[in-house]
């Protein structure tokens, strides 16, 4: 057996079992030849193999794809036969063998265990064992040669990770099998993280070609993960969720440290798939690309990403496989009927997946004649080039279907409709909560919400359909599939739907963005809060939710991204609700958050002095929305240089929620806080830091010491510190500060970038130049991304590490 030399010969196809069956033998001590390992690209196949075949015996994995008609000539076939003595043939899959090489025996491999399959394969390679003429050898340790060296092999295919999150496999998927093993070749050519990015026209199936991947090659891996990179503030959430599922985190480990120890794990291992799905932003995407060794797919409609990754293009199925897939769904469809649907459907997948769909109720003729008789609005009015006509026509078609079958199933899909393109969390929401908000009118939303069993029911018709996605109690509509359907509803329509997609939201709702024991839930709700038309947001509960994301945000440094989003909603409530409306009062004491926040105080306070006028006149000067526009109108005017204003109305915001909510209520706090910067402002610092001492102790005991106010005002503290010369003192506060905020709210948070400016200048009046300067080289490049090259802060640090040079 030693060193004997073995070919494998395989379909494309097929290459994991391949690479398994390969390492497997090469651990077993034979010398082993495989064209994926050791052929270059162009060489004659044929030729290649009776080279092998004259330098040893060829193990031939027997599949569908082995013996496809297109692979070899009859007299391709004959020639390698020729020295069939010299073939060991095995099956990876079910499949009937041609009569060509019926003769031979090939022993099964597929379902089986691990050391089941190698037992079988071994013995197949090796032949009958016979009686021994000597002993045999002392079998030592059992391990392999390679084995013995530490060496890991790939692991039986069809098995999967232990760390594993892909969506469940497309059992119906068709085809591709060639672009699978373009993937999985460019993939595997490279040492370092390798980077596909598979980019083509919605609806091409780049999605279900990385989910198939993931599955055909799991073998491969000991890691695969996927991430919904469609909104970019979410990718770290689920980055932590991983390294809690690989261990180097716990649950409770803030994100921006479990994301960093993902980091550090990653470099460990080489055997890692990580999917970003639907990314639109390569800047926004790099950040999150590990500097490991392993493997990364994206998927994406934006063709540039030749900077962060090698593009693969997804282009639309060729004829046989549409016609494959077609009667793959319908199995009583004929060749030719196949061939004339995916002719009207263009080839493309998601067309062609609803329409053999569709054909459970309708004969091929009656489908096409519909499908010419009905196109859609968006098909006959300047549809452009990426929306097919036939994808149109068919979504039409099912949605008509399906409201004559389940009207709440239809109700609930054009409310989809009209969320992001991302899996909606229908397991989290709270039926009271839409109840609440539909005030006793029945809505669908409602009456689905409140029995499971229509859950259940509405679920299952969406996706018999191939209207919706529905996995693990959420529901996804594909983002083509909701273009059309908008565009479908007419104003009655468009208005129910509006209703019902609110109450969707406001069900969904995670709670007060401001307390940290919600964040968890935020991840899943945050993308629809953010993508529902300002318009379609029709009851009160879904607006304060849709402006509450805004502020969920901005608490993770997102001001910036946020505000053309909260202008926005400001500008339709105004002239849709009024200027005296909570929804757009609510939303204007965010937008001046916003507007403060990136150093645009003019216009904070402008609009900052008008919702306090408004909230004293409808709400009274001791209503709670008075006193935080109070508050907000403070800081505007000291960051304005007006100190004398900002601090009478900090001082009357923080007597008067004293005396409505008591000294240690967290709103109360937090007005303490604001007023000892005021007197700072003044140059009252004793006084400054005599108030931020107390009120510091009050939030650590109320709220916790990690909280972000709490950190808030022992940042305020250190200055005032500093400021008295207790620079010491003040190094220190900073220096525990700093540590919490980059746990809790990450590396490159405004406010943690806020305490490391002050940190650097605590060093710096310490004498501690070396570390000062460490510490201002980090900071300064994060300001400039985060916060622009002309914000204050940045121009601060700049010159101080100027002056440190």
């Amino acid at each position: 057996m030693g060193g004997e030399r073995l070919f494998i010969s395989h379909a494309g196809a097929d290459r994991a079992w391949a690479e398994w069956v390969a390492w497997q033998l090469q651990d077993a001590g034979y010398e082993i030849e495989l064209d994926v390992w050791h052929w270059g690209a162009g060489d004659n196949f044929v030729l290649r193999m009776n080279e092998a075949l004259e330098r040893g015996r060829m193990v031939a994995l027997f599949s569908e794809a082995y013996f496809d008609t297109a692979r070899f000539t009859t007299e391709e076939w004959t020639a390698v036969l020729a020295a069939r003595e010299k073939w060991v043939p095995v099956r990876v899959e079910d499949v009937s063998v041609p009569r060509i090489v019926k003769p031979l025996l090939a022993p099964e491999l597929f379902g089986l265990g691990e050391e089941q399959a190698r037992t079988v394969l071994l013995q197949a390679v090796q032949g009958p064992p016979g009686s021994p003429s000597s002993p045999p050898a002392f079998p030592g340790n059992g391990l392999g040669r390679l084995r013995q060296v530490g060496a890991t092999g790939p692991r039986l295919p069809g098995s999967l990770p232990r760390v594993w999150n892909i969506p469940p496999r497309n059992a119906g998927f068709t085809g591709r099998d060639e672009l699978l093993v373009q993937v999985r070749t460019r993939l595997a050519g490279t040492r370092a993280v390798a980077v596909l990015a598979l980019n083509g026209w919605g609806g091409v199936g780049k999605t279900q070609l990385a989910i198939e991947y993931a599955y055909r090659f799991s073998g491969e891996y000991e890691l695969a993960w996927w991430v919904r990179a469609e909104d970019a503030a979410l990718i770290p959430e689920q980055l932590a969720a991983l390294a809690v599922a690989t261990g180097c985190a716990r649950p409770d480990t803030p994100q921006a440290e479990a994301v960093a120890a993902l980091g550090v794990e990653l470099r460990t291992r080489a055997r890692w798939l990580l999917v970003f799905d639907n990314a639109e932003d390569p800047a926004a995407l790099a950040a999150y690309l590990p500097a490991a060794s392993g493997h990364v797919l994206i998927t994406s409609r934006n063709p540039r990403w030749h900077q962060v990754a090698a593009p693969v293009d997804v282009a639309v199925l060729a004829r046989g496989e549409s016609v494959a897939l077609l009667q793959a769904r319908s199995r009583d469809l004929s060749a030719r009927d196949a061939d004339r649907l995916a002719a009207a459907l263009d080839d493309l997948p998601l067309a062609l997946v609803q329409a053999a769909e569709t054909l459970t109720a309708f004969t091929p003729d009656q489908y096409l004649a519909l499908l010419e008789r009905n196109p859609s609005d968006a098909t006959e009015d300047g549809t452009p080039p990426d929306y097919p006509r036939s994808l149109a026509a068919q979504v039409k078609l099912s949605t008509q279907r399906l409201a004559e079958q389940d009207p709440d199933a239809a109700g609930l899909l054009q409310a989809c409709a009209l969320l992001a393109p991302e899996p909606f969390p229908l397991h989290a929401c709270t039926p009271s909560k839409a109840a609440e908000d539909d005030e006793g009118n029945g809505s669908t939303v409602v009456r689905v919400l409140s029995d499971p069993r229509a859950v259940r029911r509405v679920l299952t018709v969406l996706d018999r359909f191939g209207l919706a996605r529905v996995s693990g109690g959420s529901v996804q509509l594909h983002r083509l599939t909701q273009a059309i359907l908008r565009d479908q509803l007419n104003p009655d329509q468009h208005a129910l739907a509006a209703h019902n997609a609110s109450l969707l939201l406001a069900a969904a709702y995670p709670g007060d963005a401001a307390d940290p024991a919600t964040w968890p839930r935020w991840p899943d709700a945050l993308p629809h809060l953010l993508a529902v038309a300002p318009t379609d947001l029709t009851t009160r509960k879904a607006r304060h939710a849709a402006g509450d994301a805004c502020w969920y945000l901005m608490d993770r440094g997102g001001a910036r991204t946020v505000l053309p989003r909260l202008e926005e909603l400001y500008r339709t409530w105004t002239g849709q609700l009024g200027r005296d409306h909570a929804s757009t009062l609510g939303t204007a004491m965010i937008l001046t958050r916003a507007y403060s926040d990136t150093n645009d105080h003019t216009r904070a306070r402008a609009l900052a002095e008008d919702t306090l006028g408004r909230h004293r006149r409808i709400l009274g000067d001791d209503h709670p929305d008075t006193l935080t526009t109070g508050s907000n109108l403070a800081n505007c005017l000291a960051a304005l240089g007006q100190t004398e204003q900002a601090h009478a109305l900090a001082e009357d915001t923080l007597t008067r929620r004293r005396r409505l909510l008591g000294e240690d209520h967290p709103n109360t706090l937090a007005a303490a806080s604001n007023l000892a910067l005021r007197l700072a402002d003044l140059g009252q610092t004793e006084q400054a830091r005599a108030l931020g001492e107390d009120t510091l102790t009050r939030q650590r005991q109320v709220l916790g010491e990690d909280h972000p106010d709490t950190l808030t005002t022992a940042g305020n503290l250190a200055v005032d510190l500093a400021e008295l010369d207790h620079t010491e003192q003040a190094r220190a506060l900073d220096s525990d500060t700093l540590t919490r905020r980059r746990r809790v709210l990450g590396e490159d948070h405004p406010d943690t970038l806020t305490t490391a400016h002050n940190l650097t200048l605590r060093l710096a009046d310490l004498g501690q130049t070396e570390q000062a300067r460490t510490l201002g080289e980090d900071t300064l490049p994060r300001q400039r991304r985060v916060l622009g090259d002309n914000h204050p802060d940045t121009l601060r640090v700049a010159a101080l590490l100027d002056r440190l040079k």
